[in-house]
């Protein structure tokens, strides 16, 4: 097995996909089959400057490069190959945010992430111009925020791109970024694949409002699908990857995503009604739609596919930390006790003892906020826990709760499309933390949005995998075979999942949950006011 993966190495029959997730950078190189046979990875974080979270270029560049040694120096501990070349590459990272570059290619201004909440006024004026949902975090409201803020860098833009496609753009020289990305940095149209004509005619006009000396779409990256080719590594690009020379120029790249579309490459929920949970830090649901909604949902965003399909996303920024402290509480009472119990036991047992309690939480309640919660207009976090007299107090119910409420927020703005709208879902794939505990989170996700809930081993690997093979994608396409064939024949055939389908008694139980929770939306919010 070894003697052919190394072939495969030699030879260039494989594919590499990079990854900037926020914590994380994330190397993955993939067989020809897209079995993972080697990787590296840079921890980094994000820094709070001016008022702004970023990262430098020289946090993305020293990041970059030391992932790639990690993932080289580990295809030469286990195979004793020098990495040279490889089929094809390319890079994800985390969503959208805002980079802009002048005419000579130098950054304007420190890259602002999609964490910064700073371009809720820009977003809520660009929603009510487009008719169309633009959150905060999307690339154009960070562009209209610093127009309204008489930014002075502004009429020097050339060009505005996402951080995997900057780094694309400094390894191919190719200004040009995937659909799936492209659609959280300006509403894209489905059918034509190419940003939305009547929207950029609405903002062009903004623009010259505003005196600015050019059109949105020449500053934009140009919108490519999955399997198209988005440009080969150049000679410089070579070096600026990897400084020992080893890595050979000539090497096709596929079109950069953001980490929601690797998402559902890595799941293999490209497909219409289907979608994937991811559920850690935060949460976010993505729906493959059949049809456009009725009508615009704040608490809805729409993004497509890595192909260009229209994808329903709710997006949440509290999932898991809640549960945690609360985990940390019991380890610390553990240890008063005597006991030494690994992280992964105590979850474990109180996950599992969850599973005792009422299927309505016993009349128990908890906002797990964190931090603000837009689906449900919780400005700031204030983690609560709430309980009348009468309510069922005992572990089983405590853990249940908080559980419940890690999907409180989700299951708000997932109702709106499977109940208000009627969209259709066969079913759906969960990764990421809450997961970790065998069935538990799945059972209670699945009781949520009422569908069949997968959770499969590979999962795990994360968008570095998914990437890479949207990369092996670009190798096979001209056999003219569809991503989603590709996914279902090429990939996950014979991959190992557990599927649960939904427990009637937990779907009724998590909905009388759902309306305690909504109806309880005035505690927290008033905890805000009274609660600095």
């Amino acid at each position: 097995m070894a003697e052919s993966i190394k072939d495969m190495i030699r030879s260039g029959k494989t594919a590499l996909g990079i990854e900037f997730g926020s914590t994380r950078i994330k190397a993955i190189l993939v067989d020809e089959n897209n079995n993972p046979v080697a990787s590296g990875a840079h921890d980094w974080e994000n820094r709070y400057e001016n008022g702004i979270w970023t990262y430098s270029l020289d946090d993305i560049w020293t990041g970059v490069r030391h992932c790639y040694q990690e993932m080289a120096v580990d295809v030469k501990n286990k195979y004793g190959v020098t990495l040279t070349k490889v089929g094809a590459i390319g890079f994800s990272a985390m969503m959208h945010g805002y980079m802009v570059f002048d005419k000579a290619g130098e950054l304007l201004v420190p890259f602002r992430t999609w964490r910064n909440n700073n371009a809720a006024p820009a977003a809520e004026k660009l929603t009510e111009l487009f008719n169309y949902h633009i959150p905060a975090r999307w690339s154009v409201a960070h562009l209209y925020q610093a127009i309204l803020n008489g930014e002075d860098h502004v009429g020097n833009i050339a060009f505005q791109t996402t951080l995997e496609g900057y780094v694309h753009w400094k390894l191919t020289g190719r200004k040009v970024i995937g659909i799936g990305e492209a659609s959280g940095m300006f509403p894209v149209d489905v059918k034509t694949k190419k940003y939305n004509a009547a929207m950029l005619k609405k903002f062009d006009g903004l623009l010259q409002e505003n005196g600015l000396p050019f059109r949105t779409e020449d500053i934009l990256p140009q919108i490519l699908v999955a399997g198209e080719e988005a440009g080969k590594l150049t000679e410089e690009g070579a070096k600026l990857l990897d400084p020992s020379g080893n890595l050979c120029a000539g090497i096709p790249f596929c079109p950069p995503e953001g980490d929601a579309g690797t998402g559902m490459v890595a799941t293999n929920s490209v497909k219409k009604r289907t979608g994937n949970v991811s559920a850690g830090t935060s949460v976010f649901a993505m729906i493959v739609l059949e049809k456009e909604l009725s009508k615009v949902h704040p608490e809805i965003d729409l993004v497509t596919t890595p192909v260009g399909d229209l994808v329903g996303m709710v997006h949440c920024n509290n999932c898991t930390s809640d549960i945690n402290g609360w985990v940390d509480v019991f380890g610390e009472f553990a240890k008063l006790c005597g006991l030494d119990m690994s992280k992964a036991e105590l979850y474990n047992k109180l996950y599992f003892e969850s599973e005792k309690g009422d299927k309505d939480c016993g009349g128990l309640l908890a906002y797990n906020y964190v931090s603000n919660e837009h689906i449900t207009k919780v400005d700031e976090g204030r983690p609560m826990f709430v309980r009348t007299s009468e309510s069922k107090f005992n572990l089983a119910n405590l853990f249940r709760t908080h559980l419940f409420s890690a999907l409180g927020a989700l299951k708000v703005g997932c109702d709106i499309m499977l109940k208000e709208e009627g969209v259709r879902l066969d079913s759906i794939t969960g990764h990421g933390g809450l997961f970790k505990t065998p069935h538990v989170g799945q059972s209670y996700l699945a009781a949520a949005i009422n569908a069949p809930v997968t959770v499969m081993k590979t999962a795990g690997e994360g968008g570095a995998w998914g990437i890479a093979i949207l990369a092996n994608y670009v190798i096979t396409k001209g056999k003219g075979e569809s991503l989603e064939s590709y996914l279902e024949h090429k990939v996950f055939a014979g991959q190992e999942g557990v599927t649960l389908a939904p427990d009637p008694d937990d779907v009724a139980g998590f909905d009388a949950f759902a309306e305690r929770y909504v109806k309880g939306l005035p505690i927290v919010r008033q905890a805000v006011k009274d609660m600095d």
